[in-house]
């Protein structure tokens, strides 16, 4: 460990919730509704309860994983210890790549929201600010950054339920026989291959409950707060993603009748509540892109600070914590910069990078799990093959056609990252001649 500080243990049950909530984003529910409408012909919710199934097998994988490692690092920390060293960068490594997509699509998101609003604003100055604000936030202590994330989530949950109650009273006055509809769920022409392509790019609102593992050196009692919260994570997710998308359902089974579907959710607040509830919305995105930022932020600079504290990258700069703050300052700094490039990518291309990253991530996690059981155990209960080799397998399976589903400018893109980490890797172990040095775990037993 650093002499020139330790990070603290600080963080209770729903700071850890918190977090995970506020990274996942509750606001992104209504980024790809219009999307998912058209895909699916109008089942939304539907394909979130598909996401919602599968996730849940990736999520039972990540609590026996954390149990067994509860120190930062996430996937990267399990592949090492459960796999190979060398392996374990890698994988780090390209999950890296969602940990800095997220800061750089919150900036980008920020442009998106407040550049129609001031179009006399140079459309730079609010990535820029975005940036800034996080950066601060994240710099002064995690405690600090984690009830900020609260107060933004819980803004957002409000906003949410007043999306929902708006919407219920729109079909009581439209059509009140679409109120308690089953057809947003099941109708006749629902359609399962259209399903699971919805649920493949629903699986991106889920993308953040692994996060939290990040947070095991901060977190009182890790080995139990870190899985209660992952699951209270994915379950409190999919209930407020359910519940939205099948009220908006209700109200609009087609978007057909918007000219961008995109902006679907911002035309059906102003829809349900006109002009100011639309200005109320928006403060509500505004306040996901924070809240997400600063999770985001946290995350990354943690796994630059796992990596350097093992000394697979440079210890003195990206294992320093600050002596007063208790954080990685010099890290997220790093990530701050890092972030300004959202001044000269889109989207979609971010977008690209959290998905080849994130899936990777589920994957070697799914996959950790069967290698420490059959390393570990010779013989087992049906009850231990299947939470250590059928779950994971399930869960594994999924994620594979995820991978399928993605575009190959983003396997390109991918690729080039992890070859430019494996050129990396063989200079830091002299060609394989030296194992990458390993984490201490025994040091966090105090």
């Amino acid at each position: 460990m650093n002499s020139q500080g330790q990070l603290q243990r600080s963080l209770k049950l729903w700071h850890v919730v918190s977090i995970g909530i506020a990274y996942m984003a509750p606001f992104a529910v209504f980024d790809t509704f219009g999307i998912v409408t058209e895909i699916t012909t109008g089942h939304v919710p539907t394909a979130y309860i598909l996401v919602f199934a599968a996730i849940l097998f990736t999520a039972f994988s990540y609590s026996k994983m954390v149990r067994l490692y509860p120190i930062a690092g996430s996937v990267y920390t399990y592949t090492q210890r459960t796999m190979n060293s060398h392996l374990g960068f890698i994988v780090g490594w390209s999950t890296f790549m969602a940990y800095l997509a997220l800061p750089m699509i919150n900036a980008l998101l920020a442009r998106v929201y407040l550049s129609p609003a001031f179009p006399d604003v140079p459309t730079w100055v609010w990535p820029v600010l975005t940036i800034i604000v996080i950066t601060v936030f994240t710099s002064i202590g995690l405690k600090i950054s984690a009830s900020m994330n609260g107060l933004l989530v819980v803004y957002q949950f409000l906003i949410g339920f007043m999306f929902i109650i708006l919407t219920i009273i729109s079909i009581t006055n439209v059509q009140p026989d679409r109120l308690m509809s089953i057809d947003p769920i099941l109708s006749s022409n629902i359609e399962i291959s259209a399903l699971f392509a919805g649920a493949a790019i629903l699986a991106l609102s889920f993308i953040g409950f692994d996060a939290i593992t990040m947070l095991s050196e901060e977190t009182i009692e890790p080995k139990k707060t870190i899985p209660k919260g992952i699951f209270l994570v994915v379950f409190i997710g999919f209930t407020f993603f359910f519940t939205v998308t099948y009220f908006m359902q209700s109200l609009f089974p087609s978007v057909s009748q918007f000219d961008d579907i995109e902006s679907a959710s911002p035309l059906i607040a102003q829809f349900i509540g006109g002009d100011l509830f639309l200005t109320v919305f928006v403060s509500g995105a505004l306040a996901s892109v924070l809240s997400a930022g600063v999770a985001a932020q946290m995350s990354a600079s943690r796994l630059l600070y796992a990596m350097g504290r093992d000394g697979v990258l440079p210890k003195k700069f990206f294992g320093y914590v600050h002596p007063k703050f208790k954080t990685p300052i010099f890290n997220i700094v790093l990530i701050g910069v890092i972030s300004l490039s959202s001044l000269l990518i889109d989207l979609e291309t971010a977008a690209s990078l959290i998905n080849f990253g994130a899936f990777t991530a589920f994957t070697f996690v799914n996959l950790c799990v069967i290698v420490h059981y059959l390393r570990t155990r010779e013989k087992g209960s049906s009850k231990s093959i299947f939470s250590y080799i059928i779950s994971p397998l399930i869960g594994m399976g999924f994620v594979l056609y995820l991978w399928v589903s993605l575009e190959l400018f983003t396997l390109y893109v991918g690729i080039i990252w992890v070859l430019i980490g494996f050129g990396y890797l063989l200079y830091v172990t002299n060609m394989f001649n030296k194992q990458p040095p390993h984490i201490d775990f025994d040091e966090l037993e105090g």
